[in-house]
């Protein structure tokens, strides 16, 4: 939590660029793990789960579709400039109806949201899963926590199910508006990077901001 508050952003898998994401900066004892009966052990997955629950962040698709992790501190300029790019989503349109219904319900496990928009079809999940990875893209939902289906001993197991949300939601209108025009948001993101992550290229830190 404390390195995430440091650097403001963080890939959480690889980023394309070197060294740069949560999975880097730990141990090995933190890598997934696949064990010889088929089950597997991923501390780095469970940690991103209590780092999201402390609040002091926010988390979802953010970085190329990808997912990651932005400081509060930086949240408002990074969804100034995203929102910027990434029009409010007409009326009548897919992204319309999932952002109304998320608004809506307050909160939602994926699957829920996915069956309350009538995604229940073949093939629909992932169809589904893009639409909203591109309202993730544009800062318009972001990931609450994480919810897990439990065995018959009462143990939470697989890789779960995103609680999604709305940034409004989950940090208050306030921490969604920024008193910069988006173009100095993108700027002042920009020279931060570039601070960063010295051996990156201008073009790797313009498609992480993307």
């Amino acid at each position: 939590m404390a390195r995430v508050g440091q650097v403001g952003f963080l890939p959480l898998l690889e980023s394309g660029i070197r060294g740069y994401s949560a999975e880097s900066l730990m141990g090995e004892e933190c890598r997934f793990t696949q064990f010889d009966d088929g089950s597997w052990e991923w501390p780095l997955w469970e940690w991103k789960g209590s780092v999201v629950r402390e609040g002091g962040c926010v988390y979802g698709k953010f970085f190329a579709g990808k997912a990651g992790f932005i400081s509060r501190e930086w949240w408002p300029d990074f969804c100034s400039w995203r929102r910027s790019t990434h029009p409010v989503p007409a009326e009548g349109t897919i992204e319309d109806a999932i952002l109304s219904t998320l608004r809506e319900h307050g909160s939602m496990v994926t699957r829920d949201l996915r069956a309350a928009c009538d995604f229940t079809g073949k093939n629909m999940r992932s169809k589904f899963d893009a639409f909203v990875t591109r309202l993730q893209m544009g800062c318009y939902v972001v990931t609450e926590d994480f919810v897990y289906p439990v065995d018959k001993h009462g143990r939470e197991y697989g890789f779960g199910w995103s609680l999604l949300t709305t940034p409004e939601q989950l940090l208050g209108k306030e921490a969604c508006t920024c008193n910069r025009v988006p173009e100095e948001s993108y700027q002042r993101m920009k020279d931060h990077f570039a601070r960063l992550l010295p051996n990156a290229t201008e073009r790797q830190i313009e498609k992480l901001l993307k």
